[in-house]
């Protein structure tokens, strides 16, 4: 089995509206929904559990049914952290699925994912234990101590960015967050930065450069553009 574990608990405190970024309507649809429309339509994804702000559930659940996502089995709260809202979704799992189930985990604001990039990290989850999505860095990136200034940059051929998706084994997303409770580790950004905290090496698997996640106002602008041509 596969399971997508979209995460959708952001409060969007950076973005500087009311209404929580990943329920903002673009073009009479709701951003959660591009989103979970991605993963109703991959064929290789079985269910999906949604890990989300509290108090929005309910309204997860209509918009759902509105939009025909019928893959979309449980919601459940999420947590204050990216880390703690994953963990709520994997302890959820583990009494639902078998532990070799494939989780696929997701920003529920990063809304164009494709077809492909699913596919690809399935494919080398199921090939190589594990898979993260990576795009090149194509920027100079340079190191800075003070935020002003900097002497040092980095060899950007040996960088990639991260995106979503990530995929893990159930059973070892159920190790990896029972181990950072023992190392007290509470702070992981992300699924594949907990891993390697805890010594795990991971895999590169399709990523693009319009799987983008919708963080700031600049970023709407860019999804509205993408999503208005995809239409």
């Amino acid at each position: 089995m596969t399971v997508a574990l979209i995460t959708a608990a952001g409060t969007g405190s950076r973005f500087g509206t009311d209404v929580p970024k990943q329920f903002l309507t673009v073009y009479n649809k709701p951003v959660i929904i591009y989103t979970l429309e991605k993963f109703q339509q991959y064929p290789g994804i079985d269910e999906i559990l949604v890990t989300c702000l509290e108090g929005w559930e309910p309204i997860l659940t209509a918009y759902a049914k509105q939009y025909g996502i019928t893959k979309l089995k449980w919601v459940i709260t999420g947590g204050k952290t990216g880390q703690e809202s994953i963990k709520k979704g994997i302890d959820f799992l583990r009494a639902q699925c078998e532990e070799d189930t494939i989780v696929v985990v997701h920003d529920g604001n990063r809304a164009l994912v494709s077809d492909d990039i699913i596919s690809d990290a399935i494919v080398t989850c199921r090939e190589k234990g594990n898979a993260v999505a990576v795009i090149p860095c194509q920027e100079v990136i340079v190191e800075t101590q003070d935020q002003m200034t900097s002497d040092t940059y980095l060899v950007r051929e040996n960088l990639k960015r991260t995106q979503t998706p990530h995929a893990f084994y159930l059973k070892d997303m159920i190790w990896a967050h029972e181990m950072a409770e023992q190392k007290s580790i509470f702070d992981a950004v992300a699924t594949c930065d907990l891993m390697m905290r805890l010594g795990i090496k991971i895999y590169f698997s399709k990523g693009n450069e319009q799987n983008i996640k919708i963080t700031t106002s600049d970023d709407m602008k860019i999804f509205k553009a993408l999503a208005n041509h995809d239409e």
